[in-house]
């Protein structure tokens, strides 16, 4: 089973439960808290200054390097495939930039986590998470995309993953293009062509004739039916 395969089923068991969206613990809060206060640049600025940061980020939540971080890492959890393009060919960036407004509890672990990968990175390739190779990247994500084999250490980085993983399988599989990709074709009539001949035969039954006049012929099919002025159908 491949990876999309995987996260259409993750998808299709989680409808109506929620649990595709669920928040994140106390405890990581209280992690993101403080990663984000140790990397936010808001030394030496002014009232003025910091009450035009907060207005900016009213309008957009994630800023230009949080949103190329989140385009990189929804691309490397759902990439083109031959069947369809990739998350943020689906639009699934948008779709999680709504939800951290949407849900704003949603946006202080998201932010915390995204700092966290960029952290991860400049530690160990001394680059951004976006500015890594595709090979260094998924380096890091393999530590943190299976929670039974992820170190001790590296359980805030699980969490983070397993949120955004959950974001980007929502988000593409109620795109259009997502939709498209489950084969789900919506509502449709419910054609049924009787009891098969065969089995007509074998018991020794047929329909009669009125029967046979007042149903749907194959070739009478996607035709709006007509009625004369008593009610009685015409065809």
């Amino acid at each position: 089973m491949d990876r999309r395969e995987h996260l259409k089923l993750l998808f299709a068991g989680s409808i109506g439960t929620g649990l595709l969206l669920s928040s994140c613990t106390e405890e990581d809060l209280e992690i993101s808290r403080q990663i984000i206060t140790e990397n936010s640049e808001t030394y030496g600025r002014t009232d003025e200054e910091l009450l035009r940061d907060q207005q900016l980020h009213s309008d957009t939540f994630f800023t230009e390097h949080e949103r190329e971080m989140v385009e990189v890492l929804a691309d490397l959890i759902i990439p083109s495939d031959e069947r369809s393009g990739s998350a943020t060919e689906a639009g699934v960036p948008d779709f999680i930039e709504f939800m951290m407004k949407d849900i704003p509890s949603m946006q202080t672990p998201t932010r915390g986590g995204l700092m966290w990968l960029d952290n991860q990175c400049r530690q160990r390739f001394g680059e951004t998470f976006a500015n890594c190779s595709e090979s260094d990247q998924k380096e890091i994500l393999d530590e943190i995309a299976y929670p039974d084999e992820a170190r001790d250490d590296m359980q805030f980085g699980v969490r983070f993953f397993n949120r955004m993983r959950n974001l980007t399988a929502t988000g593409f599989f109620t795109s259009k293009m997502g939709i498209e990709d489950l084969g789900y074709q919506g509502n449709r009539t419910n054609l049924w062509d009787g009891v098969p001949q065969h089995v007509l035969d074998k018991h020794g039954l047929s329909y009669d004739q009125k029967t046979l006049d007042e149903s749907l012929q194959e070739d009478e099919r996607n035709k709006i039916a007509e009625w004369d002025e008593n009610g009685n159908l015409i065809r």
